[in-house]
């Protein structure tokens, strides 16, 4: 657990912390237990913005905790939100699967005392930069706490995609897809698509191919502090690039992605019994059935 006297509200003789609140648009759960969770912090803490379409600005914000009312998507989207200005994140559980948003309503009513009062500890997450290049032109700039990926659609026909490692060429793979992920992002498409679960605090991303069309084409960890730079060398009618979920743009042969370490972490306040392997087996279903004779 983290030396309480470090954060901020305390360091500064503040008793109460001040807290952005974001609550998942258009979920009717949400809405029911949005204002009994608001009195809850309103106990402990100042409320700075309670925000329900994800459009709060961050920039200059003085807020020290940031408490996220929903899903795992929720927490993606507070990552993205929040950007360069990083804040502990706390997430109740109001949507479906709840890996990253950990906790019940219920369960936030016991944890929400200790955490005002700095008794908590964080976990900083690794996130990767996505850069979109033009030749020397930077197009887009995005962070992401999945993945970075490059996806097509109809017709759906082969890619040929370049991959460098620190500018040096590591292979070409025919593929469906490319995937490049965190290790909070190993848990989700890079998963289903075959690729290997990490350990949530590991400096490490996964490439994983989507369909790769040779046998010897198998998804790779390496170290997280590589760059990263992907080349189509076929243009295809519907390939693009998306972070997180999100499209960020067409990619075509005139374009090279580049993926490397944030220089930002995602800080994911850490919960009481709750680990990852835990998570697997509780969110995830994984759990053996051996045969007792």
């Amino acid at each position: 657990m983290n030396n309480p006297a470090s954060w901020e509200w305390i360091r500064d003789g503040r008793s109460r912390p001040r807290v952005v609140v974001l609550a998942a648009p258009n979920r009717p759960r949400v809405e029911q237990e949005l204002k009994g969770i608001l009195q809850i912090i309103e106990r402990h803490a100042e409320i700075v913005a309670v925000d329900k379409s994800f459009s709060y600005e961050f920039e200059c914000c003085e807020s020290d905790l940031v408490v996220v009312l929903g899903g795992d998507g929720s927490i993606l989207q507070s990552a993205r939100q929040m950007c360069r200005q990083q804040r502990p994140v706390l997430g109740v559980n109001l949507g479906k699967l709840g890996f990253l948003a950990a906790i019940s309503p219920l369960r936030f009513v016991d944890l929400w005392p200790d955490v005002c009062e700095g008794r908590f500890s964080v976990t900083n997450h690794l996130m990767l930069q996505c850069q979109v290049y033009q030749g020397d032109t930077e197009l887009h700039s995005l962070i992401g706490l999945n993945e970075a990926s490059v996806l097509g659609g109809p017709p759906y026909t082969m890619m040929y995609i370049d991959l460098y490692i620190d500018a040096v060429l590591a292979t070409t793979y025919a593929c469906d897809g490319l995937i490049i992920s965190t290790p909070i992002g190993s848990t989700a498409h890079n998963l289903s698509a075959g690729g290997p679960i990490l350990r949530r605090n590991l400096q490490a991303f996964v490439i994983s191919p989507i369909s790769p069309h040779t046998l010897t084409m198998r998804p790779v960890v390496d170290t997280a502090d590589r760059i990263f730079d992907l080349i189509i060398r076929v243009d295809h009618p519907t390939a693009s690039v998306v972070v997180d979920g999100r499209v960020v743009c067409h990619f075509s042969r005139d374009l090279r992605v580049r993926i490397s370490r944030a220089s930002d972490t995602f800080q994911l306040i850490s919960v009481p019994g709750h680990d990852d392997y835990q998570a697997l087996r509780e969110k995830l279903g994984w759990s053996g059935k051996p045969r007792l004779t």
